[in-house]
């Protein structure tokens, strides 16, 4: 599980939420405001994060953290990350031992958290599943390729 963000990752994930990119020595922070709903995040990218040395060989040491008023959301252990021009955000996932984790991050400062996703639902038809379930499907249904040499 080597993944680490790269700075093109970086760049490209600026470009994507069309916000500049603020470093800050590890850290890296993206302000998002949108004035329409009024509503404001802060998505902060943690790279090389120290990690116990009894866990250092078994998870990423990346930290995505969203800031809002209300609320802080992390994703410890990210394996890897989605930019999508075309909708506008970005899917960060940690995968491992068949459960996914996935925050999505919205230009327009919106976010979502799908915590202990079966990957098994991944390749379920998502039209047999209960309502309750086929947001986080479809949401998610995106890292069956990119994840798909991960057990």
């Amino acid at each position: 599980m080597g993944f680490t963000f790269s700075d093109d990752d970086i760049n490209r994930i600026a470009e994507v939420l069309e916000v500049p990119a603020k470093h800050d020595g590890g850290a890296v922070r993206f302000k998002l405001h949108d004035e329409a709903s009024g509503r404001s995040i802060t998505l902060e990218i943690t790279r090389g994060l120290a990690l116990p040395e009894a866990m250092v060989n078994e998870q990423p040491d990346n930290l995505v953290t969203v800031m809002a008023p209300s609320s802080l959301l992390q994703l410890q252990g990210c394996t890897g990350f989605i930019a999508s021009q075309e909708l506008g955000e970005v899917i960060f996932f940690a995968r491992r031992a068949g459960v996914t984790n996935g925050l999505v991050v919205e230009r327009e400062a919106g976010c979502s958290l799908y915590a202990n996703f079966d990957q098994r639902l991944l390749s379920t038809d998502f039209t047999q599943l209960p309502p309750e379930l086929i947001m986080s499907t479809v949401a998610l249904s995106m890292t069956e390729t990119l994840f798909n040499d991960l057990g």
